[in-house]
């Protein structure tokens, strides 16, 4: 009885760690692949020019010429074509604020308080929003849904495959680890100073950011203490029904959401995304992931960040940024257009283009050629190869995915794209998409020109 009651409450302790939630995705099934002729970036560096790609069983199987395939392949000349791997937006609403935009489908701000970690963005999810689609044109194969940016603490995000499906859990990306949205500056001050309540500035930000992280560390102190005490009457007592009963009266700590998520944090399990604009307010953060032992992942939007470029290399900080949005308040006032390239130095540079715009996602190759360009004419060498790892690689090891997608390498998933032709022209085309291998999007077929139910309802309603 004692070892039965100690197995119960252990169980529940762990519970935390759990995902109740569980991604449900299964890859479509797919016929091995080669596509031929074609440039291919691949996504580490590398530029192919009249190479093939050959894919089966849902990944890369080889790049370059294969020395065989399967019977059945499907061969497509890509006639001078550009293959790169699928396109990774880091930072999207859709879904948590899909089409039509109306009051009824806000569901990105848990605007209540300024610590919301407890909230789950996959929970406001709408599959059937119609922009999943649009991405998908746009070479779109995986995306971080994100909380919005109200908050100091805004609730954790949630990586999706860009498939068609009928829930958020079949499109949940397998294994991905939760992010923790975050936000400083002028968001959380002015929606929380507008109501008379802290935080009304950015000390008082800071303040808050500090006392729940000091909150969170004495919730780990308090599930330690107790799994020790269990531990220790488990070593010390024997299967009477004395010892069992001493168990049970051992108190658990009260479970608590919001705390699990920030020491999920604390634990390495989940990564910051920081909305945040100055230099000064990145270096402050920096500071405050060292005082309380955290690692800080990626600032979101930065529009500083190349004042401090070698020190988020140093931090090995990723920094997903917009090629040229600025000025819209006064934290954005101080951008500039080379930003991305700055940022993206040789030795752990993490450059990233994001969207954070249902628009900008179905074009986020012609961001990534913006912020090319103005870092070219300053002067800097980057060529189409070095410049797709900010809408791939890079954007995988920000979301701690890397190790599965982003490159185009045998053994990695096959996400990929075939665009008709250099993907960082005005010109560039999505012409087919594959996620883990399956076709699911052809510009030329419209039979893989997906559509959502709430979009082919209203079709059927418009034809009657």
């Amino acid at each position: 009885m004692r070892t039965l009651i100690v197995a119960l409450v252990a169980g529940f302790a762990l519970h935390a760690d759990a995902d109740p939630f569980p991604s449900t995705y299964e890859a479509l099934p797919a016929a091995p692949t080669l596509i031929t002729n074609a440039t291919i970036l691949t996504g580490d560096g590398q530029r192919l020019d009249g190479a093939a790609l050959y894919i089966a069983d849902g990944k890369v199987v080889s790049v370059g010429e294969p020395e065989e395939i399967a019977d059945g392949t499907t061969v497509i000349d890509a006639a001078g074509g550009w293959i790169t791997p699928g396109i990774i937006d880091v930072h999207s609403h859709l879904g948590v604020y899909p089409s039509p935009g109306v009051s009824a489908h806000s569901d990105g701000n848990e605007a209540t308080a300024p610590v919301t970690a407890e909230v789950w963005a996959e929970h406001s999810v709408w599959p059937q929003d119609p922009g999943f689609s649009r991405a998908l044109a746009g070479g779109v194969t995986a995306m971080q849904i994100l909380p919005g940016s109200t908050n100091l603490f805004g609730g954790r995000s949630v990586t999706l495959k860009n498939v068609p499906a009928g829930t958020y859990q079949a499109m949940k990306f397998p294994e991905a680890p939760y992010g923790l949205k975050m936000a400083c500056g002028e968001n959380p001050k002015r929606v929380y100073g507008g109501r008379k309540q802290a935080p009304s500035t950015r000390m008082g930000n800071v303040a808050a950011y500090r006392a729940s992280w000091i909150r969170a560390q004495r919730y780990i102190q308090d599930w330690e203490q107790y799994e020790q005490k269990m531990a220790k009457q488990e070593a010390e007592g024997s299967d009477d029904g004395n010892s069992a009963l001493a168990a049970a009266l051992i108190k658990s700590p009260k479970r608590d959401l919001e705390l699990e998520t920030l020491a999920g944090v604390l634990r390495g399990d989940i990564i910051v995304h920081m909305h945040c604009y100055r230099a000064d307010e990145m270096m402050t953060i920096l500071d405050m992931a060292e005082e309380f032992g955290y690692r800080m992942g990626t600032f979101h939007h930065g529009v500083e960040a190349y004042k401090i470029a070698d020190q988020l290399a140093e931090n090995n900080v990723c920094g997903a940024l917009w090629a040229d949005w600025w000025g819209f308040k006064m934290e954005a006032y101080d951008g500039i257009q080379e930003n991305i390239a700055l940022v993206d130095r040789p030795e752990n540079g993490c450059a990233i283009v994001h969207s954070d715009s249902d628009e900008g996602i179905q074009r986020l190759n012609q961001e990534a050629a913006k912020a090319m360009s103005k870092g070219q004419a300053a002067g800097l060498d980057i060529p189409p190869e070095r410049a797709i790892r900010w809408i791939t690689s890079n954007a995988a090891k920000s979301l701690g995915i890397e190790n599965q997608t982003g490159t185009l390498a045998p053994g990695m998933m096959a996400d990929v794209v075939l665009w008709n032709q250099n993907p960082f022209s005005v010109y560039a085309k999505a012409q087919q998409v594959f996620i883990d291998g399956a076709l699911v999007y052809d510009r030329d077929n419209k039979a893989l020109q997906p559509l959502s139910d709430f979009e082919l309802g209203q079709l059927m309603e418009a034809n009657r």
